[in-house]
Parts: structure tokens; C-alpha cells; sequence
């Protein structure tokens, strides 16, 4: 099995836990602080993610791209050359940005975000801020050596920790107000991720092939041409993520003003936004733990077989990791759509939000697309052209969102629809630019096929649910009809030949049985 298969296996299975572990999280979150807490919790959360990304710098790309060149060449000095300079860069980055989050607090929840409750949870959540800059240079370097294991363990003990602690936290604080509450949740992510750094450190300690103390200053100071070279990928790459970082920090502020305009007031706005942002959305991200753990895998196996010129190979890998994404995520789509409201009731004990899984789910597919084909992009040396493609739909997400969402016929209809037409410009863009640097042949009758495989399977769903006995439990009810639906799906798959013999028959224990079922 290839270093690229064995990888995105790794993180298939570690993202699929950690995700479920994540919803864990989320019901928690949800049926101890509801709606109003969940949505002071998101717009806080942006602004988390808009300091990480400053401090970052896109450096984890960089470094994993840089390191999977350098490890095939044999070039250990330049790897730990590569790993001392990106940990300067963001050691020095965070200790001005984590202070900077915490005096700014006060102007962005009374001004920015129109609610003052937010100011607790912001500074709750600023000391993550050097410790995921830490732990992602280091995940870098493992997954630039294509060793993906102490990435997946540590994404894994982060949430497990976090659940230990997020319940017993949000209780303890809820007493003092629904902001104390939300608070409570940001603390416990912060020591979820210290734990994962934590783990992470002492892996590398055992597994590292040179002392990174070791003339450390004297790395940093000859490393102006490592530093260049890293900063080839990371701008580019931290531009195009800045763009999604101040997009979404910018989102709840549009929101909340766009909504005062359509007259909602504060309190309505934060809960609407935390049913969209808290409660629909992260559902209907859920699949993209596949497009994630395949978007990692792919920048150093690419860049590896881009290094060689292997241009076949480059197209092979992203036909594969677009054809899983694809596939995947049209059974999301067909389950999520199905069952909109009845998961909701089951995971947040609310319908609210079912509505917006309605409206969005038939496009998530074009979401799901958009990871492996940024990932590519990344790999060939065209992070600019992705971070260009990123600016367009930004800046026609937040036009759209202001535009719809100020309208009362819209409301918070109009934020879910901006969302909507910002992701799917981006990936159209980005799949145009692929196509403008290698040779890409487009399987349209495959994706007939699917499209095919999800109408039926739908259609079984809703017949299954319509005429299923009331008396039946809703969770039973979810369990029996996303496995129908699962199944149908499944079995369509192997019987149209939409997954070649050669990657069932890796599968273990049923692989070869299954194998026999597929046409190709």
C-alpha cells in the first residue's frame, strides 16, 4: 500500500472519530447553554481562528510540502532547518498576537459584534492561540514525512479531552450568566488542545532524528533561504486562508448588522445565527473529515510526484481523492436532506436549523469538492491562484449575505443563501485552475451514475420514513433509515462500478468479498 493510501486511511479513521466526538461536543454545548449560547460561542470563534491563521502564516503547508521534497532527496539538515525556522516564526507571531487578541477584546464584542456577552469568551479562547501554532508546525513535519499517526492521535485525545471537561465546565459557569457558559466551552477547548500538544511533543521527541535545541539560533540566523522558500508557499497559502479567516470573522458582524437593518433584534439575531452556524452547519460539514484527511495527503504526494515530473501520477491521485469525495459526499447529502429535521430533534433536542440543512444540503457536494482541489493547487505552486479564487468568493459571500440578509423576506434565509454561492464559486474557480495545469479527463457518465445512486437511495429514504410505524422511537427511526439509505447506496456503488476492484479488495476482513460485487 502506498505511503498516500496508508496515510488518508489513517485520517479517514481518526477524522470520522474525531468528528463523532465533535458532535458530542456540540449536543453538549447545545442542551446546556441552547440556541443564544451556541451563537454568542460562533461569533466569537471566528475571531479564534482569524488569529491562529495570522500566526500560522500557512507555515503547515509550506513545512509539509518543503519536507516531503527534502526527505526525498535525503536532506536531513534541510528538514530541521525547515522545522527551526517555522518554529521561530511562529513562536515570535504569537507572542504578539495572543496579547493583541486580549486588549482588543472589549471594542470587538461591544462595537463589532453588537453584543457585549461576547467579551468573556474571547478571552477565554486567546491562550489556544500559541498553542495550536506550536502543534501545527509540528503536524506538518510529520505529515511533510507522510507519517500521519501522531497527527490523527492527537486531533483524537484534543476532543476527548475537551468532552471530559466541556460538560462539567459549561454547569459550573452557567450559573453566572449564558456568556460565563460559553466561556466555559472555549476553556475547555483550550486545555483539549493543550493536552494534543502536549502529545505531539513528546511524539516528536522519540521519533525526531536530531535535537532541535542544538544550535538553534544558529539555524535560525542561516536560514533566510529556508525561510524564502517556505514563505513561497506559506503567503500565498495564509493569504488564501486569511481571506476565509476574515470572511468568516467578518460574517457575524455583516449578520448582526444586516439583520438590525430587516429589524431583528440582538438577542433573535445571536440565536438565529447559532441555529445556521451551531447547529445546521456543523452537520453538514461533518463529511468533510474525508475531503480533510484526503486534502493533508495529498500535498505531499503530490508535491513528491510533482518533484519527479510525474504528471500521470498527479492526475491519478487527485481522480482518486476527488471520486471518494465525491461519492461520500452525495450520501451525506441524500441522508442529511432526508432526515433534516428528525436529526436535529435527535442531536440538539430542537428543530431549528432543520430548515437551512433543506435549503443547503444539495450544494455541500460542490464544499466537498473544494479541499482536495485547494490541496492540489498548493502542491503545484499555485497557492496564489487558490488564495485570488479565495478573495473572489469572499468578497461575493459577504455582498450576497449583506444584500439578501437586510431584506426581512430573507432574514437569516439570506446568510444561508450568501454561504451557499461563496462556496460553490470558489470550488468552480479552483477546479478551473486545476484544469489550466495538468490534464484532467472528466468522467461524466460516473458522475450520471452517482447522481443516479443518490435519487434512489433518497427516494428509498423518504418511503422508508413515510411509512415507518410512528410508534417507533425517532432515534431508532434516524439509526434504521440512515442504514437503509447507507446500504442502498452502497451496494448501487459496487454494482455501477463507481469504486475499482483494486481499492475495495484493501479494505480489511471484507475487501475481497466485496470486491466481487464491482463491475470494474
Amino acid at each position: 500500500m502506498s505511503k498516500f493510501l496508508r496515510g488518508t486511511i489513517i485520517l479517514l479513521a481518526a477524522g470520522l472519530v474525531t468528528r463523532v466526538l465533535g458532535f458530542i461536543n456540540r449536543i453538549v454545548i447545545a442542551r446546556f447553554i441552547g440556541e443564544e449560547g451556541v451563537g454568542l460561542y460562533m461569533m466569537a470563534f471566528p475571531t479564534l481562528i482569524l488569529a491562529v491563521t495570522i500566526t500560522q502564516l500557512g507555515l503547515p503547508v509550506a513545512i509539509s510540502k518543503n519536507v516531503a521534497e527534502a526527505e526525498a532527496r535525503g536532506d536531513k539538515a534541510k528538514v530541521k532547518k525547515i522545522l527551526v525556522v517555522s518554529l521561530a516564526i511562529t513562536i515570535s507571531l504569537s507572542i504578539i498576537f495572543t496579547p493583541a487578541l486580549i486588549l482588543l477584546a472589549p471594542y470587538l464584542s461591544k462595537t463589532l459584534f453588537t453584543d457585549s456577552r461576547t467579551y468573556l469568551p474571547l478571552l477565554a479562547i486567546a491562550p489556544i492561540v500559541p498553542i495550536i501554532a506550536i502543534s501545527s508546525v509540528i503536524r506538518g513535519y510529520f505529515q511533510g514525512r507522510q507519517n500521519m499517526k501522531p497527527a490523527a492521535i492527537s486531533q483524537m485525545l484534543e476532543q476527548l479531552v475537551r468532552i471530559l471537561l466541556i460538560a462539567a465546565m459549561t454547569k459550573a459557569f452557567l450559573p453566572y450568566g449564558i456568556e460565563y457558559a460559553a466561556a466555559g466551552a472555549m476553556l475547555a477547548s483550550v486545555i483539549g488542545e493543550l493536552s494534543s500538544l502536549i502529545y505531539l511533543m513528546a511524539t516528536f521527541k522519540i521519533k525526531k532524528k536530531f535535537r532541535v535545541r542544538k544550535h538553534f539560533f544558529k539555524y535560525v540566523k542561516s536560514g533566510r533561504s529556508t525561510f524564502n522558500e517556505l514563505m513561497c508557499i506559506a503567503l500565498p497559502t495564509t493569504g488564501s486562508r486569511m481571506i476565509g479567516s476574515l470572511a468568516w470573522f467578518f460574517e457575524p458582524i455583516v449578520v448582526a448588522h444586516s439583520l438590525a437593518i430587516a429589524g431583528v433584534a440582538a438577542i433573535a439575531a445571536t440565536k438565529q445565527y447559532g441555529a445556521l452556524t451551531g447547529f445546521a452547519l456543523p452537520l453538514l460539514m461533518l463529511p468533510s473529515f474525508i475531503t480533510h484527511s484526503l486534502s493533508t495527503a495529498l500535498v505531499p504526494a503530490i508535491s513528491e510526484a510533482n518533484s519527479r515530473n510525474n504528471k500521470r501520477l498527479i492526475e491519478y491521485r487527485l481522480q482518486q481523492a476527488l471520486r471518494l469525495a465525491f461519492l461520500t459526499g452525495g450520501l451525506a447529502v441524500v441522508v442529511l436532506y432526508v432526515l433534516s429535521e428528525e436529526l436535529m430533534n435527535v442531536m440538539y433536542g430542537s428543530s431549528s436549523g432543520a430548515s437551512f440543512i433543506k435549503l443547503m444540503a444539495p450544494f455541500f457536494i460542490f464544499y466537498y469538492y473544494q479541499g482536495p482541489l485547494q490541496a492540489t493547487l498548493q502542491a503545484l505552486n499555485l497557492a496564489r491562484a487558490a488564495m485570488i479564487n479565495s478573495l473572489i468568493g469572499a468578497i461575493v459571500k459577504t455582498a450576497v449575505i449583506f444584500m439578501l440578509a437586510s431584506q426581512p423576506a430573507f432574514g437569516i434565509n439570506g446568510v444561508a443563501m450568501g454561504i451557499l454561492v461563496g462556496f460553490v464559486l470558489v470550488t468552480l474557480l479552483h477546479f478551473a485552475t486545476v484544469l489550466k495545469a495538468i490534464s484532467f479527463t472528466f468522467y461524466i457518465r460516473d458522475y450520471l451514475k452517482t447522481f443516479f445512486v443518490m435519487g434512489i437511495s433518497g427516494w428509498a429514504g423518504y418511503w422508508l420514513l413515510k411509512n415507518l410505524n410512528s410508534d417507533v422511537h425517532l432515534v431508532v427511526q434516524v439509526l434504521l433509515i440512515s442504514m437503509v439509505i447507507t446500504l442502498i447506496y452502497f451496494f448501487l456503488t459496487l454494482l455501477l462500478g463507481l469504486v475499482h476492484k483494486e481499492e475495495i479488495n484493501r479494505i480489511p476482513w471484507i475487501g475481497k468479498s466485496l470486491a466481487k460485487l464491482s463491475f470494474r
